[in-house]
């Protein structure tokens, strides 16, 4: 397998790297374990996080998914496709207050990340590939999508036992990669049940209920979150990318891309520039906002 690690920005207190990942197959690699917490943040492709014997989450472009320091983990790639990602590196005196389990939550090992942490992600990515680089930026604009990160994964007692839990996750993550390793197929609530081994409905609760969104909302995103790349690039025209991502036309795709990101997918084209940064970020503000109202 082909691995690339390289450090874009460090300082005292955080290290942002990418990581690339061209595998020969899905097996599972050795045994690692980071010296620092890190959160992964993939922008491409699906890789899996298994931490304990038939445990494991996917990380597809919608997940932050956190790496505990001194934890040992093993890391595969469904499907053989590999993954390109940003890493975030810390200690834990940068976000104790995230990082205490506390009595009534704690910290998941990974969670799904808002709209506005995803194009703040892309963004990101696309400063850091930029020959000038403003350190103060860079850090502040990395310690604000750390920071959504770790909130994305803070959830409440499920009340379940232990074994029911660990079933349930196991059932949603097998639906989780099925969508990841192909979100532009034409999904239906029949065809991911069996892929859960689940009854129609109660794929549909487990999921909301584990998720936080609907099978539907999350086909969604997860679609949207894996054209958002292409639509910064400002390479294939607009109908094309909705299209291959597996939405009915142009219009359909620029609604949902309106509705998930705040802008639609020709706005976002003409404000990416770096002169423009400060656009995006009202962007993200004001759907933040907005989320707040709901």
């Amino acid at each position: 397998m082909a691995v690339k690690r390289r450090t874009l920005f460090e300082n005292e207190t955080l290290q942002i790297g990418l990581f690339e990942a061209r595998p020969v197959s899905d097996a599972c690699g050795d045994v690692e374990q980071q010296s620092l917490n890190a959160v992964v943040l993939p922008f491409s492709g699906v890789f899996s996080k298994y931490d304990a014997p038939g445990r494991y989450v996917i990380g597809s472009p919608s997940h932050a998914v956190f790496f505990a320091a001194d934890a040992p983990y093993r890391i595969g790639f469904p499907g053989g496709i590999g993954d390109r990602a940003l890493t975030f590196r810390f200690s834990g005196s940068l976000a104790p207050e995230q990082l205490d389990t506390g009595n009534s939550d704690r910290l998941a090992s990974h969670g799904l990340l808002p709209a506005n942490a995803i194009m703040l992600r892309n963004l990101l990515w696309r400063r850091l590939e930029g020959h000038e680089i403003d350190e103060f930026e860079i850090e502040t604009l990395g310690l604000d999508l750390l920071d959504r990160s770790l909130r994305s994964m803070r959830t409440g007692r499920s009340g379940l036992r232990h074994s029911a839990l660990v079933r349930r996750m196991r059932a949603v993550e097998r639906v989780k990669e099925a969508i990841a390793l192909a979100p532009a197929d034409n999904w239906s609530v029949a065809r991911l049940a069996k892929v859960a081994n689940m009854s129609h409905y109660h794929l549909c609760h487990v999921f909301r209920q584990m998720v936080g969104t609907s099978v539907y909302d999350y086909v969604v995103r997860e679609r949207l979150a894996h054209t958002l790349g292409a639509v910064l690039d400002c390479g294939d025209d607009l109908t094309t990318i909705a299209l291959d991502a597996g939405f009915a036309s142009h219009s359909h795709f620029t609604s949902r891309f309106r509705s998930f990101f705040g802008c639609t997918p020709a706005a976002l084209r003409r404000i990416k520039t770096a002169d423009h940064v400060a656009e995006l970020r009202k962007i993200m503000t004001a759907q933040q906002s907005a989320l707040a109202l709901d």
